[in-house]
């Protein structure tokens, strides 16, 4: 039994921007019998509104609330813990902490740059993290889908840092159980009858079930032959692609 439903975006509902086949239907299916949904990604190479709008020009119908990046769970981060960013970032989502921009960082933070990633940049997080500034990362990935084949995500540039200035990253997004938590916020229901899709069997299905979530894997996107297996005695659900997800979840929906 379910009540409410967690959805990943890039290589379950679209690959490099175009839509997998039967995407749009299987979500206005849930939305259809009213299954509560959030859409969760830890895209940072663009801001929530950008993606939000990446996601109505494909075809999807959904409201801006129920979009989750971890852009927001990083700003809250920061303002609860005063804390100022030296930023390794894409620029496209560089205006989100403009509020700080005049300020002397106390902390690095990490999105998916893609191509600014280089050693001049990456030396400067470096240097700063020997100076005692911990080091915070919007998710952990290793790679993602894209339509000309696999690319390095955040992950490797997280684990780089860490290994060479010998410290432990704060990660803000999949797999962070409280990035998982803070989405379940919305919902009343127990997080036992939440499910999360993904097509990422360690941040998007193994992270919510060690959050208390039930976790499922769909076999498109950055799925490998073989990824069902490091899921064995997890309880996952493991289907096709998002048309099959969004059956099972119909048939184990139970409205209050």
């Amino acid at each position: 039994m379910i009540r409410a439903v967690l959805l990943d975006l890039s290589g379950v509902l679209y690959i490099d921007g175009k839509l997998i086949s039967g995407a749009v239907e299987a979500i206005e299916s849930l939305q259809d019998v009213h299954i509560p949904l959030r859409f969760i990604t830890n895209t940072t190479r663009r801001s929530r509104i950008m993606v939000y709008n990446d996601l109505k020009n494909i075809g999807f119908n959904i409201d801006l609330d129920t979009l989750y990046t971890p852009v927001q769970a990083v700003i809250n981060y920061l303002k609860i813990n005063n804390l100022v960013p030296h930023l390794l970032v894409h620029p496209n989502i560089k205006d989100e902490f403009k509020e700080w921009r005049q300020q002397s960082p106390n902390v690095v933070l990490l999105g998916d740059a893609a191509e600014y990633f280089n050693y001049t940049e990456l030396n400067k997080a470096f240097r700063l993290l020997m100076k005692g500034a911990p080091l915070i990362a919007m998710g952990n990935n290793r790679y993602f889908k894209e339509s000309s084949g696999l690319s390095l995500d955040l992950g490797p540039f997280v684990t780089a840092l860490e290994y060479a200035a010998q410290i432990k990253a704060t990660i803000i997004g999949k797999p962070s159980t409280n990035f998982f938590h803070q989405v379940c916020h919305d919902f009343s229901s127990d997080k036992k009858q939440i499910i999360m899709f993904g097509d990422d069997y360690a941040s998007d299905t193994l992270g919510a079930i060690e959050a208390g979530l039930q976790g499922g894997l769909v076999k498109t996107g950055k799925y490998q032959m073989g990824d069902e297996n490091r899921l064995d005695g997890s309880g996952a659900i493991i289907v096709s692609n998002i048309s099959a997800a969004a059956d099972w979840c119909i048939n184990h929906y139970q409205s209050y």
